[in-house]
């Protein structure tokens, strides 16, 4: 019999009630962590977005955000003037390799210089063939004043003027032989064979290096009222017997025949001067010595 006062309801009921509040009640605050974990990694990645960009703007150099809106092409001189390390080469330049031993002028005095040396040259070159000129001319009128005409100067036979060599081979080259560039004659003979002053005069050269004469002598000598000068060439090394500003008489021992200097063969070669002007030895020789 139930009593009127019993107030109980249905066991079930009220525990289930009270387990759904509890559950709902720590559910809450385990979202609420979950959420915030998952928060993190952005936050962190956001700051370090920031920082990474505080840094950049800092460290760069500020015309490295600057970039100019076109490119245009500089000169040379701007690349010299503005230290540049690239230039703008035109497309018809060729790529020429030079040694190192063949730099050429670069700056503008260093081609001026050049300049000036090459036209000095040049005048130095021009003046050398005028005066080569000249003196082929003067040499030719010499010899065509003296082609032909009387060399004497003492009478045939009186012993002032002798030949040079007493005793001789044959004649080979003869005055103005070789295109015209031989100033003498060359008298064959044995090495040794003695050389004698053609006429009486003044040592004025006596060497054993006369430019191309080899040993060499050269006399002057006054004859029948003109100036004369004889050269004995190609003589014996060490066969001199006269020296400079030495008196010689006709016919006294000089030296002897040799092959020196510009020579192939033992020969004299013999030159004849009158008044400055050369001669041909062998006609000068048979109009005095008879």
């Amino acid at each position: 019999m139930k009593s009127d006062t019993d107030t109980s309801v249905t066991p079930s009921s009220a525990p289930r009630i009270t387990r759904r509040s509890a559950e709902q009640t720590k559910k809450k605050p385990v979202a609420q962590a979950q959420a915030r974990t998952k928060l993190r990694p952005i936050r962190a990645l956001g700051i370090f977005g920031a920082v990474a960009g505080l840094i950049a703007t800092v460290a760069l150099p500020a015309y490295a955000a600057f970039q100019p809106a076109t490119e245009e092409s500089i000169t040379l001189q701007q690349v010299a003037e503005d230290g540049a390390q690239t230039m703008v080469v035109a497309s018809d330049a060729d790529t020429t390799n030079l040694p190192a031993n063949s730099y050429a002028a670069t700056t503008i005095d260093e081609i001026e210089q050049k300049k000036a040396e090459e036209a000095a040259a040049q005048r130095a070159k021009e003046l050398a063939e005028q005066a080569a000129a000249a003196a082929a001319s003067s040499s030719s009128t010499s010899s065509s004043a003296w082609a032909g005409a009387d060399l004497s100067m003492v009478p045939a036979g009186s012993g002032a003027v002798i030949f040079p060599l007493q005793s001789y081979s044959y004649i080979g080259d003869g005055f103005r032989s070789r295109g015209g560039a031989h100033d003498g004659v060359d008298i064959l003979a044995p090495a040794m064979t003695p050389i004698y002053a053609a006429a009486d005069g003044v040592v004025t050269v006596s060497s054993e290096s006369y430019w191309g004469y080899g040993v060499g002598v050269v006399i002057d000598h006054v004859i029948g009222g003109q100036r004369v000068s004889t050269l004995y060439g190609h003589m014996t090394y060490g066969t001199r017997l006269v020296s400079v500003g030495d008196t010689v008489s006709v016919g006294q021992p000089i030296g002897a025949v040799g092959t020196t200097g510009r020579s192939t063969a033992n020969h004299l070669h013999f030159e004849v001067e009158v008044n400055g002007s050369l001669v041909d030895p062998m006609a000068w020789l048979e109009a005095n010595v008879g």
